[in-house]
């Protein structure tokens, strides 16, 4: 590890200390040392210094789950750049927007991905310079031949890089939060992450898994904070049940970060291939998202022993809850408490509620964000208060326990009655027969709108009537009638995000066009 790298080595100081220690290995078989990962990260800050890159400025990130998008991310981290990092599923158009909306003027991506073809001058023409891994493109220059020649960053900045985050686009397209850049250096001790790493005990000695994909906001937040903490990543390029579970036997997994859905597919796979694994190194895990059904928590907890924890937040920032295993046990369902400030529940009206009542959460504390490009979107979820909301629903208890509802833009009106539908997807995902399920509103004629499940069986060979008519059983056995689906149709597989976020407003635009075609 070169000592030019001063900026590197602040931020990453196992790279100075321990410089041969593993950084990342990735189930590709790719790895990168730490000391590798500061040197790179530092002559690709270097290069795009080289090519004009100022700090507030923007950088595009394009690519598979792989070390390399780590040393994409430090080096945009450690010279004040912000990182715009692209979903790789998303097709040329819509990547092409992000890019303009958010104003790169670099674009980094891989080879593997063949969209990045499509996005030369014609369709992103605010890109100056692009980079291209793995392979050769008109157009681009070749990124190792780039680092090669590329001097180390020397600190010219005051701040450091962040994260510009565009959400997931589960409910419309995709916003841009942006947070003005903090001071720099940081050190571990400085990054305010690290304590959200710690509270599930991450340190230099451990050996985090992650599952999902970088492009994600807490992904890759909280794997670039394991590693500046001085922790080994191991890094899937994508989530598989069976080969989650292998990874933390090989590499004996210390702590990793999950959603309710991957918790799903591991309890789902055949009993013998899931017990035959051995777990008994993990200390601490954590996992966000979605809401956690209550009985998929429990089992989890049986299995993996009283390390799983869980937080609530959103990609803004806008309020953060955790809550510990022993205190999820005392009060199953929770979220937690808030550990940003002052949580507010509110009716429509933005009048305040009492504890135990349901209504929209309000955060008096957020991470100072913005939607990039749309003041419309900031004053739609800024009460007069000052607080921020990102449309979450719950309720607070008298100790301050957050539960989560669901989303107010999922809420169904039938007969004049609001439902949530994620108490009735808990309850499906609980039944052994479910993979997956949904609950949504579709139009009916007499009530307005009527809860409608679509549910991807275990054994796609029992859908049918006899199947739909169980579940809907197993639904009014614990559920008031009418929170249960009035009507249960199967699929082979439901629109989620590689983080498990279900795509709702795709798959009512689904149902919706099958109906008007019948």
């Amino acid at each position: 590890m070169t000592t030019h790298a001063t900026a590197a080595l602040q931020a990453l100081p196992t790279a100075g200390t321990d410089p041969g220690r593993p950084a990342v290995i990735c189930d590709s078989g790719e790895t990168l040392t730490h000391g590798e990962l500061a040197d790179r990260a530092s002559r690709l800050a270097g290069a795009l210094r080289e090519r004009g890159m100022r700090a507030g400025d923007v950088v595009a990130i394009l690519s598979e789950n792989t070390p390399a998008y780590l040393e994409m991310t430090w080096a945009c981290r450690i010279s004040g750049l912000y990182f715009v990092t692209l979903n790789s599923h998303l097709g040329a158009a819509e990547i092409a927007h992000i890019i303009g909306d958010s104003g790169a003027r670099a674009l980094l991506a891989s080879a593997n991905l063949p969209v990045h073809a499509e996005l030369g001058p014609d369709l992103a023409p605010g890109v100056g310079h692009r980079l291209l891994r793995g392979g050769a493109s008109p157009g681009w220059e070749d990124y190792e031949s780039v680092l090669a020649s590329a001097p180390h960053y020397e600190r010219d900045t005051e701040f450091e890089g962040d994260l510009l985050q565009y959400s997931s686009g589960t409910t419309g397209r995709p916003k841009g939060i942006k947070r003005p850049l903090r001071p720099a250096p940081a050190s571990p001790a400085e990054d305010m992450f690290t304590l959200l790493v710690g509270l599930i005990g991450v340190d230099g000695d451990s050996t985090y898994l992650c599952p999902a994909p970088l492009y994600h906001s807490a992904p890759i937040i909280w794997t670039m904070t394991a590693l500046r903490v001085g922790a080994t990543v191991v890094l899937m390029s994508r989530f598989e049940p069976g080969k989650a579970l292998r990874l933390i036997e090989e590499h004996r997994v210390t702590h990793g970060q999950f959603v309710p859905t991957m918790f799903t597919r591991m309890l789902k796979l055949p009993e013998a291939e899931r017990l035959r694994h051995d777990v008994s190194s993990l200390r601490g895990v954590v996992h966000a998202a979605a809401p956690c059904p209550v009985e998929l928590k429990r089992a989890m907890l049986d299995w993996w022993g009283p390390i799983v924890h869980e937080y609530w937040s959103s990609s803004e920032g806008a309020g953060f809850t955790f809550i510990t295993p022993d205190e999820w046990l005392a009060r199953p369902g929770s979220v937690g408490r808030s550990l940003m400030g002052a949580l507010h529940i509110c009716d429509d009206e933005g009048r305040e509620l009492p504890a135990g009542e349901t209504g929209v959460i309000w955060a008096e504390v957020a991470a100072g964000f913005t939607y990039l490009n749309d003041p419309g979107k900031d004053a739609e979820t800024t009460s007069a208060q000052g607080w921020r909301s990102v449309g979450d629903v719950g309720r607070l208890d008298e100790d301050g326990y957050l539960y989560l509802t669901d989303r107010a833009s999922f809420m169904i009106i039938t007969g004049g009655v609001n439902v949530y539908p994620q108490e009735a997807e808990n309850r499906l995902l609980e039944h052994p027969k479910v993979y997956d399920a949904a609950v949504l509103g579709l139009p009916d004629p007499d009530l307005g709108e009527i809860a409608v499940a679509v549910v991807q069986p275990v054994d796609p060979a029992g859908a049918g009537p006899e199947l739909a008519a169980e579940l809907t059983d197993w639904c009014t056995s614990a559920l008031a009638r009418y929170k249960c689906p009035r009507r249960v149709q199967f699929a082979d597989a439901l629109p989620r995000s590689d983080t498990g976020k279900l795509f709702k407003r795709r798959l009512r635009e689904q149902l919706l066009a099958e109906t008007a075609g019948t």
